[in-house]
């Protein structure tokens, strides 16, 4: 089965953020990073992008 790909704009609408913040979580290690689908073109799994939405919810529940 071929995984669900979030493009930037997708993702973007998806968590309600633009593409400064999403890129600086990846570069700290707090996001999932993109697979390259093409020479300029890449794409987040909407299964990875799911399993960090799910940690947010349970540390923000946790406070």
């Amino acid at each position: 089965m071929v995984p669900q790909i979030f493009r930037r704009r997708q993702l973007e609408e998806q968590l309600g953020l633009t593409r400064s913040p999403i890129y600086k979580m990846m570069e700290n290690g707090e996001f999932p990073r993109p697979i390259k689908l093409g020479r300029r073109a890449v794409g987040w799994r909407a299964d990875e992008v799911a399993n960090w939405l799910e940690k947010m919810q349970e540390a923000s529940s946790d406070e």
